[in-house]
């Protein structure tokens, strides 16, 4: 297992995995019809709705090929009733994404925007949902483009109060991030095997309340391949994916799983928020600035703002860092420069440590005075 070489990923995702969920993916051959892979993938499913400490009487996971998008698109096509609306709380790239899918499918839609660097106002929030043709709350966890927070706890009090359903984009916090659906009002929330689970990408899942699934069925069928109710009645009735699964990115996501439980939610939250603070502490001696006011943050992803120093080049100094092991990525903020560090995958403070090592190194190449300053 030595031979294969460590990368340290401080991108947004995919993540940074241990070399026994990459050799996961080399197992024999299977079908995937087989009846102990169907055994495998409902232990799979089990163990995703515990780690959002889902009631397993309530709650289901089903799984789906595809990268996080297809969560978002199976949510919002097969969750909003015949003339009914989806409200969509957005203040960020992936709940803007959320909204150019319900209107690729032609689904009334509430758009709240919102600056993608401030919080909602929960007050508007209310107001809006006085209309009684909201069936459907939708927003994000961590707007991944920023880093920023949102506070889904209280949105999706809201949400109750005024009989919808609250759907989360958890995507970059799942796994990572303790989230307890019934605590935070949560109907169903989603993500993709290669961020916090810190497995390989492929494959996704959508957890999500029984009883509103069944309901579904009887919805406009706005998808084929990206249909909840069609999925999660396959599995039910076989035990199987419709289509045809991901088999090798599978094995991975079991062996990713065991890991989870060994290391723990709250020792795992730790390691996490170890890494997030020691890139703070990296970017702060250097004198760099963040995006996004650091108590809106999550803890995952942090969004800095490029320096006043006609000498810094993000591309130079990404490809650097990536010479030597380390990948940086581009911001998601119109209008304003920004790069991103991130706190998923399997990495430690000391990973930190030696990144900044070889990012003070970058900066020193290419000419960028340290502490970095701004105008």
């Amino acid at each position: 297992m030595d031979i294969i070489k460590r990368n340290i990923l401080l991108n947004p995702g995919p993540s940074t995995t241990t070399n026994s969920v990459k050799m996961a993916q080399v197992v024999p051959d299977i079908c995937p019809r087989e009846k102990d892979f169907s055994i495998l993938m409902q232990q799979l499913r089990t163990d995703l709705v515990r780690i959002v400490h889902g009631d397993l009487d309530k709650y289901t996971a089903v799984l789906f090929c595809g990268s996080g998008t297809i969560n978002i698109d199976v949510c919002i096509n097969s969750l909003v009733p015949e003339g009914k609306k989806i409200l969509v709380v957005n203040n960020g790239l992936y709940s803007t994404r959320a909204v150019e899918i319900c209107n690729s499918y032609n689904i009334q839609c509430v758009d709240m925007k919102y600056s993608i660097t401030e919080l909602p106002n929960l007050d508007e929030i209310e107001s809006a949902l006085r209309d009684d043709d909201i069936a459907v709350v939708y927003t994000t966890h961590q707007e991944t483009g920023t880093g920023l927070l949102n506070p889904i706890r209280e949105i999706g009090e809201l949400a109750h109060k005024y009989g919808a359903i609250f759907v989360v984009d958890t995507t970059s916090t799942y796994a990572m991030v303790p989230i307890d659906v019934e605590r935070d009002n949560i109907d169903f929330c989603m993500a993709s095997a290669q961020k916090g689970l810190m497995a390989m990408t492929g494959l996704s899942f959508v957890i999500g309340n029984k009883k509103v699934i069944e309901q579904s069925k009887n919805y406009p069928m706005r998808s084929y391949y990206c249909n909840l109710y069609m999925q999660y009645e396959f599995f039910e009735r076989t035990g199987e994916m419709h289509f045809t699964p991901p088999v090798q990115t599978v094995y991975a996501a079991v062996q990713a799983m065991k890991e989870y439980w060994q290391e723990g939610e709250q020792a795992k939250w730790a390691r996490h928020t170890r890494v997030f603070d020691a890139i703070h502490k990296g970017l702060d001696e250097l004198g760099f600035k963040d995006a996004i006011r650091r108590e809106w943050q999550a803890g995952l992803v942090i969004s800095v703002l490029y320096p006043d120093d006609d000498a810094w080049d993000f591309y130079r100094i990404h490809d650097y860092c990536y010479s030597k092991g380390f990948t940086i990525f581009p911001g998601r903020i119109e209008a304003k420069n920004t790069f991103r560090l991130c706190a998923l995958g399997a990495i430690d403070e000391c990973d930190i440590e030696d990144f900044f090592a070889v990012f003070r190194e970058g900066l020193e190449k290419i000419g960028v005075k340290t502490p970095v300053t701004y105008l």
